[in-house]
């Protein structure tokens, strides 16, 4: 049985330390598998990519791909930029596993516009996440990623109970992404080390970030999501679910790539010490 499905390209990613595996997808999976969920991966990527880092317990399901989504990630004037080097094939809504159509929970994370708006649709009673960032950039000259407009979001928004946007990715403002947040049950706006803006029918309320040495901060923003994800359909609290993600994705930039990404029992210690400071 999986209890949660997460869908977009696991990818290449060129950093200054190296090349390694990344994507939203990719941190989304670990970071429900280290809490505790059985999880499926859907994704596409050519046949030479190392799914041997996929502990057991995240079940992958693959689209055959001449190439693997790969991207290299640098800085510009402080802000993080993305150069598309390869992207891997599109992931449609009939490359879902019919077993994993009765998942409890899926999270839709597009990094490459490559995910199949209808599979916000294709599952039998799940509650659907959405990172619509992947939907939101254009490949532009020399591959480096811009801002475009996300035209598909009126067909996923009324099948989305948690949408989850980074500043980052808003650089006309935050006037769209609000209505966006209005017309979902819970949604946020992560804003790094400024916490994040959680909205809750439509109504929004500041969340603390935790505190944290950064090491890496790629992931962070699906491992808050995930988190926010998991903890609200497991307790109904929405603020304490958004403390619980804060807390996640603190813990996950301490380390690179997804070494620190929390277990069920290390989250709870820091949730508890991050109310106590509060």
């Amino acid at each position: 049985m999986i209890d949660l499905v997460a869908i977009g390209h696991v990818t290449f990613d060129e950093t200054p330390s190296g090349v390694r595996p990344g994507g939203s997808a990719y941190y989304a999976a670990f970071t429900a598998h280290r809490l505790g969920l059985s999880v499926g991966l859907l994704t596409s990527v050519a046949s030479n990519y190392p799914l041997d880092v996929f502990p057991t317990g995240i079940h992958v399901a693959t689209v055959a791909s001449p190439a693997t989504t790969r991207y290299r990630l640098g800085r510009y004037k402080g802000a993080r930029t993305l150069t598309l080097l390869s992207r891997a094939a599109d992931l449609e809504a009939e490359h879902l596993p019919a077993a994993w159509r009765g998942a409890a929970l899926a999270v839709l994370s597009p990094v490459a516009g490559e995910v199949d708006p209808a599979l916000a649709g294709a599952f039998e009673d799940a509650a659907v996440a959405v990172l619509p960032q992947g939907w939101m950039r254009k490949r532009g000259r020399g591959g480096l990623m811009g801002p475009q407009p996300w035209e598909d979001a009126e067909a996923v928004l009324p099948r989305t109970q948690l949408l989850v946007l980074s500043e980052e990715d808003l650089p006309g403002g935050e006037e769209a992404a609000v209505a966006w947040l209005q017309q979902v049950p819970l949604g946020a706006i992560t804003r790094g080390r400024r916490g994040a803006t959680l909205y809750v029918n439509g109504d929004p309320y500041h969340v603390d970030a935790d505190a944290a040495t950064e090491v890496d901060e790629t992931g962070a923003g699906d491992v808050f999501a995930t988190t926010l994800l998991i903890e609200y359909q497991r307790g109904g609290d929405p603020w304490e679910a958004a403390a619980a993600a804060a807390c996640a994705a603190a813990a996950s930039v301490e380390a690179e790539g997804p070494a620190g990404i929390v277990d069920r029992d290390a989250l709870s210690t820091r949730l508890a010490s991050y109310w106590r400071r509060r």
